[in-house]
């Protein structure tokens, strides 16, 4: 596990955006980081997930978080100015952008994937990334220490049979991260890094692996320490870099 201890007002201040909020890693991160003091905007698809994590925030006294329901595989342009636009108008300016939210699509030989599959993978994973990261960019650098935190995957590392749209969107992840880390690299208060969470206790992890059994393989509340570290300001300077929470 990545060896770091959080220090209790590390995120003290910030506001930071999560997408994919509502279940998994992504409601895990938001309650991390509100619990060390980050105003966190919860955005997902489905309304009553990310309630309730807004819930468990409130309920723990920590700052209060927002609600953002967004479709990032429907969303059009316009929708994601609207977002910007809100985020500026509410909160002024974003210290933080965990991009979380990913589908697996199917896991089949390339020969047998069909490009409506393929399309709709790359739609979330890919497309609506960058459109986030783009748009809400100038955000970003109205922060003093803005983080921009990319979720990877091992099969976006080095590929592997099987794993098409998913694997495919995952290497395009991490181009886009070591591009707009080089971008602002010296020019902006921005740095962009990525994390492999590693097998970890969630849905998605079962869809992949439906036969294993998931009480071998960390929560995605044990796997904290690398998404606290890149988020505040004790990862200053780091970017452009590949990280692993395991």
């Amino acid at each position: 596990m990545f060896d770091y201890s959080a220090r209790p007002e590390l995120l003290k201040d910030r506001v930071i955006l999560v997408t994919g909020a509502g279940r998994g890693i992504g409601a895990a991160a938001a309650k991390a980081y509100a619990a060390h003091g980050a105003t966190v905007l919860l955005l997902g698809k489905t309304e009553a997930n990310l309630t309730q994590v807004y819930d468990e925030i409130e309920a723990a006294g920590h700052p209060q978080p927002a609600v953002i329901p967004f479709n990032l595989e429907t969303a059009l342009p316009h929708q994601y100015d609207e977002l910007a636009a809100m985020i500026e108008t509410e909160f002024g300016h974003l210290d933080g952008l965990l991009h979380n939210a990913s589908i697996i699509g199917p896991r089949t030989p390339i020969e047998q994937l069909s490009g409506e599959n393929f399309m709709r993978v790359m739609q979330v994973n890919v497309n609506a990334m960058f459109m986030l990261t783009s748009t809400l960019l100038p955000l970003l650098k109205l922060s003093q220490d803005a983080s921009v935190v990319f979720t990877s995957s091992s099969v976006g590392r080095k590929g592997r049979a099987y794993w098409g749209a998913y694997g495919v969107s995952k290497f395009a992840t991490e181009g886009l991260m070591q591009t707009l880390a080089d971008e602002v690299d010296t020019v902006a208060p921005v740095r962009a890094n990525s994390i492999n969470p590693g097998a970890t206790r969630t849905s998605m992890r079962a869809q992949a692996y439906p036969g294993e059994n998931p009480l071998n393989n960390p929560t995605p509340e044990e796997i904290m320490p690398v998404y606290l570290y890149l988020m505040g300001p004790d990862s200053a300077g780091i970017n452009g870099q590949a990280f692993n929470a395991q």
